[in-house]
């Protein structure tokens, strides 16, 4: 039965005690009053209750303490009773924990626990979700950083194995330098990953274009030596944020769209009203299907894992962190020419 119809039901039953007991209580104290005078008029026992005549005003008292004892009694037994299906529904909840989040309530019905049920089974869903990513991240983590490091060693092995001429060296040099320099570019990301997670730690209006006017500049040379023609329609935007953040997040986009462009392609970045800021590139094409999962943290379109670009696949992902910390939504679809079209919808300043 459910909470619902057993608190109906204790309330139907207080009722009718309510309107029958003091009426039966009533009539038992004359019963017994009766019974009683009837006992002490007796010649042969009248004696026996004279000591407690005293005390016979005091016999409605003592019955309403009685009576106020047994309801409180009944109270609580009531209460233990309609709250009993919410006890049985702590018990297995409280079994729960990391090693076992995939055990779920499942309770049928359409009363109250059972919406409780369901809701607690989506909460849990949700949640076994956000475990199993973070479970992933520290997989990719792991194997993003175990890959180069390997490198390293195995460089330093053949370095230490033999004598090496004035070109092998610079050559061997040269390649650890590489691999220490994507280390560093992961390991800068995971932190900038983690500070966008944290949330902002101050809030103050900001010029959007003029932010996008410095990071377009920073990147001209490198726009021009990869073949990318950069267009920027810049409109006047202010929002509220954190600078820094807002600068990793631009930059992040304009540093995707030329890495991931191809030789006379394009890359076009607008500062509006809503969204406010779009970075289309021209580039492989990019499935459909496949835009969303390249916000998860070490994922790339590319199949291989070490792809060319040298990047730790962090980009979109710090990218979406540092959007949601300044209460946006960013968005992405295939461009028309190819390529990818992000969108960022950023609050107004009111």
């Amino acid at each position: 039965m459910s909470p619902r119809r057993r608190i109906l039901l204790v309330g139907v039953l207080a009722l009718l005690a309510g309107f029958f007991v003091p009426n039966m209580v009533k009539s038992l104290l004359e019963l017994l009053w009766g019974q009683a005078q009837w006992f002490c008029g007796l010649a042969t026992i009248g004696a026996v209750c004279e000591p407690g005549r005293p005390f016979v005003p005091l016999l409605p008292l003592v019955t309403q303490l009685l009576v106020l004892v047994a309801a409180g009694f009944a109270v609580w037994g009531a209460a233990r009773w309609c709250l009993r299906p919410v006890h049985d529904l702590a018990t297995p909840i409280a079994n729960l924990g990391p090693q076992n989040l995939g055990y779920r309530i499942r309770r049928g019905g359409r009363d109250e626990l059972a919406g409780l049920s369901r809701a607690i089974d989506d909460m849990l869903d949700r949640v076994t979700a956000g475990y199993e990513g973070q479970r992933r991240f520290a997989a990719n983590a792991s194997h993003e950083l175990r890959t180069p490091l390997a490198v390293q060693r195995t460089l330093i092995e053949v370095g230490m194995a033999q004598s090496l001429t004035g070109e092998q060296l610079e050559l061997l040099t040269a390649q650890l330098l590489a691999t220490n320099e994507r280390n560093e570019r992961l390991i800068e990301g995971l932190l900038a990953l983690s500070e966008s997670d944290q949330g902002l730690r101050s809030s103050t209006p900001q010029r959007l274009e003029q932010i996008v006017t410095g990071v377009l500049a920073a990147y001209a040379d490198r726009a021009a030596e990869a073949g990318v023609t950069v267009e920027s329609r810049l409109s006047p935007r202010i929002v509220t944020g954190e600078r820094v953040l807002l600068e990793r997040l631009v930059t992040n986009l304009v540093e995707n769209g030329i890495k991931y462009n191809r030789e006379g392609g394009r890359l076009v970045v607008t500062v509006g009203g809503d969204p406010a800021l779009t970075v289309t590139n021209s580039g492989q094409s990019v499935p459909a299907e496949a835009v969303d999962g390249l916000f998860e943290p070490f994922r790339r379109l590319a199949r291989d894992r070490t792809n060319q670009g040298g990047g730790a696949g962090l980009g979109l992902a710090i990218a979406r962190s540092i959007t949601q910390a300044h209460g946006g939504i960013i968005a992405a679809r295939p461009g028309e020419d190819g390529g990818l079209r992000v969108d960022v919808h950023l609050p107004s300043v009111g």
